[in-house]
């Protein structure tokens, strides 16, 4: 057991280069913004006395921009280098934030979250190319996990705080616990606190963009001869076909999360009537269960024979759990079913995307990343404004079954265009060339 917890965990954790390491420290502290963003701002909109509807156009924006300017972004990623659109993206981000809940103008509301949707793409295409960068073979997925689950585990430890904040606030400013200034508070603090992520990425090295480590991740190693520049505007046929397999399933999840992920604290609320900081509590064991699940991701892939198995096992058996959390009478019966669908569901994001970068040239991983984030946000773009709608004429339980059916169609469509295709032992060509073949 020691020996496969050295093997599997502790030595690709060592051979972490420098470059690695900032980028999870960055991971981490980021995550500080997230945990009370997604916590508290659904609920300052509304008791800023803004409608349902409106709530759901503002969470809608920032994916419907994102999908407008993805390829470019992807392509601006390419040029200028990952950790310059990293930084660029977080500063941006903070800034844009901060005018979404400082602006008295609902058309700057509005306007500063399309902003931020930009930002925030430019951010989230730039990760995993990055990553891919910056590890190598025998690292990768750990990598890859290691950032998605010390994410949600920060996410963990800001919500448990997060959810008694709006009380201390509320005494310090003299208004209510629920009031729009107490959770006006909250966020500006956290966005504030999130903004020192910058510091790790400006202190990274970054390898040049068309260069790839042989090494392990760390800087300073052998690097193959740098690619054409025009591999960079070079878009194949075969390329084209892999970004349309690779991003096909992400549509439908993409779509299924955005009617119900971004309103389950609302969900809650109405439909149990819990606490803020009952709900904190659940939210944080919700990220802790995350990070211990994106943690146990690479040793499941290595059971299973894949991250493709993986990621179809742990997909599919959310389901069930999904459907509990919507239907159960009890407040505790649903949260457990909310904890355990969402451990077993975000496992399976970063196999998918270390699988995708896998399967990607390096000069191109952030256009087919790009690719991968707007079929996933074109669902973003409209879901939250027709979940609004629905639970305004219908409830939740409508927006629980379809998400259950989009999951489960886009689990089977994986395993339809992946299964068979991939290998454990692959390990990729010391030259620059793709890791793995583009096949038809």
């Amino acid at each position: 057991m020691l020996d496969s917890l050295n093997r599997h965990y502790i030595e690709p954790v060592r051979s972490f280069g420098r470059p690695a390491r900032l980028f999870l420290a960055m991971v981490i502290i980021n995550g500080v913004i997230f945990s009370s963003w997604q916590l508290f701002f659904n609920f300052y909109i509304l008791q800023s006395g803004y409608t349902r509807e409106f709530l759901g156009l503002v969470n809608a924006v920032p994916y419907a921009s994102g999908l407008i300017f993805g390829i470019p972004l992807g392509r601006l990623s390419d040029r200028i280098g990952r950790r310059l659109s990293i930084i660029l993206g977080l500063a941006l981000m903070g800034l844009f934030m901060l005018v979404q809940i400082t602006a008295r103008d609902s058309s700057w509301i509005v306007a500063s979250a399309g902003l931020y949707g930009i930002a925030y793409m430019l951010f989230v295409v730039s990760q995993a190319p990055l990553m891919a960068k910056i590890s190598g073979i025998e690292n990768r997925t750990m990598l890859f996990s290691l950032s998605y689950g010390l994410q949600t585990l920060a996410g963990a430890v800001g919500a448990l705080f997060a959810g008694q904040l709006p009380a201390v606030f509320g005494n310090l400013l003299q208004v209510g616990t629920h009031s729009a200034g107490a959770y006006q508070a909250v966020l500006v603090a956290s966005i504030v606190l999130g903004s020192t992520a910058i510091i790790p990425m400006w202190l990274m090295d970054e390898a040049r963009p068309e260069s790839r480590q042989s090494n392990s991740g760390g800087a300073g190693g052998a690097r193959s001869t740098p690619a054409d520049p025009s591999e960079h505007s070079r878009l194949s046929p075969a390329l084209l076909s892999l970004a349309a397999k690779l991003t096909a399933s992400q549509l439908l999840i993409g779509f299924g999360a955005a009617i119900l992920i971004p309103y389950m604290n609302v969900f809650f609320k109405d439909t149990f009537g819990i606490s803020d900081s009952l709900l904190g509590v659940l939210f944080s064991i919700s990220a802790l269960l995350i990070g211990v699940g994106s943690l146990i991701a690479p040793r499941l892939a290595t059971v299973l024979g894949g991250k493709i198995r993986a990621v179809v096992v742990t997909q599919a058996g959310s389901l069930c759990f999904l459907l509990l959390c919507g239907f159960a009478p009890s407040l505790w019966l649903s949260a457990a079913g909310y904890l355990v669908r969402t451990a077993l569901m975000n496992m399976a994001s970063p196999l998918y995307s270390a699988f995708c970068m896998e399967r990607t040239p390096e000069q191109h991983q952030g256009f087919v990343n790009s690719i991968l984030n707007i079929t996933w946000t074109l669902g973003w773009a409209v879901g939250p404004f027709i979940s609004g709608l629905v639970q305004e004429h219908y409830g939740f339980r409508p927006l629980f079954v379809a998400t259950a059916i989009l999951y489960g169609t886009a689990s089977s469509l994986i395993w339809h265009l992946f299964h068979g295709t991939e290998s454990p032992d692959v390990r990729p060509p010391a030259t620059g060339a793709p890791a793995v073949e583009f096949r038809e």
